[in-house]
């Protein structure tokens, strides 16, 4: 500790340049933290789908519906703890631009087996005595300026009611987090109330979601699910939810393998930054760290003297970087609705950290140890 003044007089002895180098730094773990938080937007969920969930869709198309008479059928199976079910509505509110996702559920069976939609006990119990209620997340409430109470007209080309005019729902909750990645941007309304008034396709579900007894057969009860259902006119695919999710996210690309390309040529490219730093600021101090040297420090101090100066230029841009990222994600989705489960986990601010001493000690062990081997004679020679 008694050697922190050196370090930092000697870190400050080119500030503009230092402080144009922890700004790189800096940039890049912001850019890392707004990476993370995408990739886990983009990922729907995964990392935090439970294994003893299961989806069941129609075989042939995701946007084929399922039969509402399978529900008996398949709370029936064997290994079935619990089942729920819903149906995309889609649908618009005031014009396109002002889109989020809507769903209609089984709403008792569907809060059960969420219980990451916390809601008040009062407003639970309004919404299930409402056939007509709905429930919104706490940022699609935000966004529009809803409040417990206000009634919502939507449209829809997709499920016309039987008088053509449009569907109106009383908000009867808000709904917040109980985990870090939950969707705040979403309405769930009740499933009879579209069932009933609709114009078409009544009894059918867009998928069931299904609680199994035991996770580690989770992938036997689904194809015992499958095998129920097989040669029907409604034929059907089960896999655990975090399959499903994975899949899905697949379809825009593979987000864990873009992250890690992205981040290792940035990453890359700060080393070598800083690295040509270090090594020019050790050439410039030749004569000093001679001095020091002819003073009595030792090759071992001489080597962690400037290792520290390295660890701690990068550690303190990758915290201020990673702050600004943790700052930015706590505004929400910048999208508008394109990436509503925008947060960054513990897990990427860890390794962040990591990364960061990781980065400071590479780019500066090479100089360091150049400085620690170098001769006071050569040193201090005209």
């Amino acid at each position: 500790m008694r050697f922190l003044h050196l370090v930092w007089r000697l870190a400050m002895r080119r500030r503009i340049r230092t402080t144009l180098t922890a700004l790189s730094i800096s940039t890049a773990f912001l850019l890392f933290g707004l990476l993370a938080a995408a990739r886990a937007a983009l990922s729907f969920g995964v990392e935090g789908a439970g294994t003893d969930m299961l989806m069941m869709f129609q075989r042939v198309s995701l946007s084929r519906p399922l039969p509402l008479a399978y529900y008996e059928q398949i709370a029936s199976t064997t290994g079935v703890a619990a089942v729920s079910h819903a149906t995309w509505f889609g649908g618009s509110y005031q014009n396109s631009r002002s889109w989020f996702p809507k769903m209609a559920v089984d709403a008792a069976s569907f809060l059960d087996m969420h219980p990451h939609y916390t809601l008040t006990p009062d407003a639970r119990a309004a919404w299930l005595a409402d056939r007509s209620g709905c429930i919104v997340g706490r940022e699609i409430a935000a966004r529009f300026g809803w409040r417990v109470g206000d009634r919502i007209p939507l449209t829809s080309a997709s499920w016309p009611t039987l008088d053509g005019g449009p569907w109106v729902f009383t908000i009867h909750g808000i709904y917040d987090a109980a985990m870090s990645g939950t969707d705040l941007s979403q309405m769930f309304f009740h499933y009879e109330y579209l069932n009933q008034s609709r114009a078409r396709a009544r009894d059918t579900v867009g998928w069931y979601i299904i609680r199994v007894t035991d996770a580690e057969q989770a992938s036997e009860v689904a194809a015992r699910l499958d095998r129920r259902f097989a040669n029907s006119s409604d034929e059907t695919k089960t896999a655990t939810t975090k399959a499903f999710l994975q899949a899905w996210a697949r379809q825009i690309g593979d987000i864990g393998t873009i992250f890690v390309a992205v981040v290792t040529m940035v990453f890359f490219t700060i080393l070598l930054v800083t690295g040509t730093t270090m090594a020019q600021s050790i050439r410039e101090r030749t004569r000093d760290v001679g001095v020091l040297k002819a003073l009595g420090f030792s090759d071992r101090l001489i080597l962690s003297l400037v290792l520290v100066e390295s660890m701690a230029l990068a550690t303190c841009g990758g915290i201020v970087g990673l702050g600004l990222a943790w700052l930015a994600v706590q505004r929400g989705d910048p999208t508008g609705g394109l990436l509503p489960a925008f947060y960054l986990t513990r897990w990427d601010l860890a390794v962040g950290g990591v990364l960061a001493a990781w980065l400071g000690f590479a780019s500066g062990f090479v100089p360091a140890r150049r400085a620690g081997r170098l001769r006071i004679s050569d040193a201090l020679k005209p």
